[in-house]
C-alpha cells in the first residue's frame, strides 16, 4: 500500500477547495494574516509553502528551508503544526525570522540555523530532535544576482557567472537533501531572468540539473508575479523597455517539484 504523506481525507475530497491542483496559479495578492510580512527583497508569499504542506507533508513532519529569508516557511510550519528548520546566511535577517516565527503551538519545534547551506552539518540538529530525515525541502534561492542581498560569503546572489551560480546551487541541493527522506519531495521556487539583451532560463537549467542527479520532475507550477518591491509604481517604464528591447517582461515564476526516488540513481554533477 502506498505510504500516506499528507493529511488529506480523499473519501471527502471536494472539501478541500483551496488546494491547488492545477499547473497554474492566479494568485491574486499576498497573505498577509498573522506575522507574514511582505517587506523583505526576495520573500515568497507564504501561500507557496502552504500548498507545498498541504500535499506533501502531515502534522509533525519536518519541513526543511535552505533559504529561509525573513521566515515566511517556518512561520506556515508554525500556523499549520510541521516542524520547521530553516538556514539563513544573514545574521540581521535570521533575528527578523525569529521575531516573526513566534511559537504559539508549543507541539511544533522550530529551528534558525545561521550559515551556509552548501556545508550545513545538520546531523546535530536532526539527533538534537530524535530524527533522521526531514519530509520536505522547500527552496527560494536568489534569482542569481537580479537583488544583491549582501556581500557574505556563501550568497548565491554574488556569483560571476551562470556556471558558478548554478554550481552553488548544486551543493545546496547535495548537502541539504540528502537528509530528506525516500520517496518525499522538493519544492524549487525559481524565475528566469533578463540579462545582456538574453532571457536566461534559470528554470530549465535547475530541471536538467535535479534531473541528471536523478530527481523525479513531478510537476512545473506557473505562478503569476505580483508588482515586487523592485518593480513597484514602474509598470509604464518596463512597458516601455520591453517595446524597446524586443522582450516581454516578466509577469510568472515557476514552483519547481520533484520527487527523491525511493531507489537511489546515479549522481551525474554537471558538466
Amino acid at each position: 500500500m502506498k505510504k500516506k504523506i499528507n493529511d488529506l481525507d480523499l473519501t471527502n475530497w471536494k472539501q478541500y477547495e483551496d488546494i491547488l491542483t492545477d499547473s497554474l496559479w492566479i494568485i491574486d495578492k499576498r497573505d498577509h494574516s498573522g506575522t507574514h510580512k511582505g517587506d523583505y527583497h526576495g520573500n515568497f508569499i507564504p501561500q507557496i509553502p502552504y500548498q507545498l504542506m498541504m500535499r506533501y507533508t502531515k502534522k509533525d513532519d519536518w519541513v526543511l528551508d535552505p533559504f529561509l529569508g525573513s521566515g515566511t516557511t517556518l512561520i506556515e510550519c508554525e500556523r499549520l503544526g510541521r516542524n520547521g528548520i530553516g538556514i539563513e546566511l544573514n545574521k540581521e535577517i535570521l533575528e527578523v525570522a525569529k521575531e516573526r516565527a513566534l511559537i504559539k503551538n508549543n507541539q511544533v519545534k522550530l529551528e534558525f540555523l545561521l550559515g551556509n547551506s552548501m556545508d550545513m552539518d545538520l546531523k546535530p540538529i536532526l539527533e538534537k530532535n530524535n530524527i533522521n530525515e526531514v519530509q520536505l525541502v522547500i527552496c527560494h534561492p536568489p534569482y542569481w544576482d537580479i537583488i544583491e542581498f549582501n556581500q557574505l560569503k556563501g550568497n548565491l546572489a554574488s556569483a560571476k557567472s551562470l556556471e558558478e551560480f548554478l554550481k552553488m546551487f548544486e551543493k545546496v541541493i547535495d548537502q541539504t537533501c540528502q537528509y530528506l527522506e525516500k520517496g518525499r519531495y522538493i519544492g524549487i521556487v525559481i524565475g528566469d531572468i533578463y540579462k545582456k539583451g538574453e532571457w536566461i532560463p534559470l528554470s530549465s537549467y535547475f530541471i536538467q540539473m535535479m534531473i541528471q542527479k536523478g530527481y523525479l520532475l513531478k510537476s512545473t507550477v506557473v505562478k503569476n508575479m505580483s508588482e515586487t518591491k523592485a518593480k513597484q509604481n514602474q509598470k509604464a517604464i518596463w512597458r516601455y523597455r520591453s517595446l524597446l528591447g524586443g522582450f516581454y517582461v516578466f509577469a510568472h515564476e515557476y514552483i519547481l517539484i520533484f520527487q527523491k526516488p525511493e531507489k537511489e540513481k546515479k549522481n551525474k554533477s554537471l558538466k
